[in-house]
């Protein structure tokens, strides 16, 4: 996801599903098939090989189709694959496909349209922020270092309707990959006609799935998915449309939800107590990690002990308790509780990790370590400023930090900048920032897809820290332990204990997202890791 997904400072959409697990067969044909579905951030980009927003994956899983679509509880169902054959040990895949499929131009979809895909995201000249994904397919760390050309990349179109993928070495969660986005084709001759504004609004875009995306003029705050009549399984479309609308403010969601413009409304900690009696009311843990991203470029971040009294000023009870109250949890860890579970004890990842003594709140040790560290830094006059997306939560997560922060280390100045979410996106992408309030969420099913992003030289690893025995553990479950399920495991746990000691980050909490949500919405598939939806089968009874 959930992917890099996946930067905005609320969770948005992510909640919205979780109140829509009902199922049933009803006739749906009776009932107006369209909706509206509130959100608190604007599109960046839909070009597949550029995204990193967790809202615009949930749009791309539904406009496009890969190999497989996720189906309930992370379960990959065949897309436009037919048939899976693998050997060497699980290092070749050779994958036939549905014939004849089409893009929403009338094109007809080939194994081409994978190739050139992969071929583009991995390409450094993309500069896409999931190429790291790739990794562990033939040649892919090389290609993304520039070593390498793209084409050769372990991935073939041997046939019109056949894919020949070469692994280095087996990739346990491969086939979740192939239902995640970024690994879904693209059409090379409309990326060749739009070029730079290729994504970048509706109609600059063509597509296979469910949905197209329309109505989207590359900065507005509507658009919506409208039933795809190419799409080659479109008999299980029910929706006509899907409109979506942005509404940063919860309370005027929740108005526009009563007065029935929108089909559901997320709800803020305070809102969802004195709803609790209500019966469409939902709130689910989500496969995340909210954090603070210190810009370790900056002198007095490179210092430890700066980082550690940081993290000692922080309440994070109070965070999930007070400031947001909407069952948003401390875990105490980067990878998210509940993921994934030790493949021989059955124990939750982060039971398996260790928190250090940085991570709990100690406001005294935080004094110590701060006035310590400022000494060795030589610096006088300590400040700086936390970005964040112009969200309610967002908003005033930042304004505890600011407070807390103030009134816990000596001297020390915090501004606060809220800003639109995709400005938030560029200025972590180009390291134009301080501190700033981020958040990760799960791409698939398993720890790596946390752990991966702080490897040194990672797009996303925005704060630019780096340890070598980290990287070392990373690529060990990435290569040698990938086929050793117990030393894998134990490969993850060593990294993410060396990620929390060194302050690489300072992790806040697990977010929980409550809706209200008519009932009246029937068979969304939703899961907590990668794209969120799966609207392919949706109707209203």
């Amino acid at each position: 996801m959930k992917f890099n997904p996946k930067w905005a400072v609320t969770a948005s959409l992510a909640g919205l599903a979780l109140i829509l697990s009902a199922c049933g067969s009803s006739n749906s044909a009776s009932k107006k098939q369209t909706f509206t579905m509130p959100t608190d951030s604007e599109l960046s980009t839909i070009d597949l090989s550029k995204s990193t927003a967790l809202g615009t994956f949930d749009m791309l899983n539904n406009t496009n189709e890969g190999l497989y679509r996720l189906g309930n509880h992370s379960k990959p169902e065949t897309g436009l694959a037919t048939k899976l054959t693998q050997t060497n040990n699980g290092r070749h895949y050779v994958i036939d496909m549905r014939h004849n499929t089409k893009w929403s131009n009338g094109d007809t979809v080939t194994a081409k349209d994978f190739v050139y895909s992969w071929q583009r995201t991995v390409n450094p000249k993309t500069a896409s922020q999931y190429s790291y994904l790739f990794s562990g397919i033939k040649n892919a760390d090389a290609i993304s270092k520039g070593k390498m050309a793209p084409n050769t990349l372990g991935i073939k179109a041997t046939g019109k309707y056949q894919l020949t993928i070469n692994l280095d070495h087996q990739i346990p969660y491969f086939k979740l990959l192939l239902g995640f986005p970024v690994f879904y084709p693209q059409n090379q001759k409309v990326v060749d006609k739009y070029g730079n504004g290729y994504g970048t609004r509706s109609d600059r875009m063509v597509y296979n799935g469910p949905y197209r995306l329309t109505k989207w003029n590359g900065t507005g705050t509507t658009w919506t998915l409208a039933k795809n009549n190419t799409y080659w399984d479109k008999k299980a479309v029910k929706m006509s449309f899907i409109k979506y609308q942005v509404v940063k403010d919860n309370q005027t969601a929740l108005n526009q939800y009563n007065s029935k413009k929108l089909i559901g409304a997320p709800l803020t900690g305070n809102q969802a107590k004195n709803l609790k009696n209500n019966k469409n009311l939902i709130s689910r843990p989500q496969s995340s990690s909210y954090y603070l991203a210190l810009n370790q470029r900056m002198k007095l971040f490179k210092n430890l002990k700066i980082r550690e009294a940081i993290s000692m000023a922080i309440n994070r009870q109070q965070i999930t308790k007070k400031v947001l109250g909407d069952g948003s949890i401390v875990n105490n860890s980067f990878v998210s509780k509940g993921l994934a579970t030790n493949p021989k004890t059955g124990k939750d990842f982060t039971a398996d990790t260790t928190a250090p003594a940085s991570m709990k709140y100690n406001p005294k040790q935080a004094k110590i370590l701060w006035q310590q560290g400022l000494r060795e830094t030589g610096i006088t006059n300590p400040k700086f400023t936390i970005l964040g997306a112009d969200t309610d939560a967002g908003k005033q997560v930042n304004e505890y930090l600011q407070s807390t922060l103030q009134k816990n280390l000596p001297g020390l100045k915090v501004s606060v900048s809220s800003i639109p979410f995709r400005t938030v996106l560029a200025r972590q992408a180009s390291r134009h920032y301080q501190v700033t309030s981020a958040n990760w969420f799960a791409d698939f099913s398993d720890p790596i897809t946390f752990l991966n992003i702080y490897t040194k030289g990672n797009p996303s690893n925005i704060s630019d820290w780096s340890n070598n025995t980290y990287d070392q553990l990373i690529k060990a479950s990435n290569t040698t332990d990938a086929n050793k399920p117990e030393q894998r495991w134990d490969d993850m746990v060593k990294a993410q204990n060396i990620l929390l000691k060194d302050q690489g980050i300072t992790p806040l909490y697990q977010s929980s997202a409550p809706w209200l949500f008519s009932p009246n919405v029937k068979n969304v598939v939703y899961n907590s890791a990668g794209a969120n939806y799966n609207f392919k089968n949706t109707y209203l009874k």
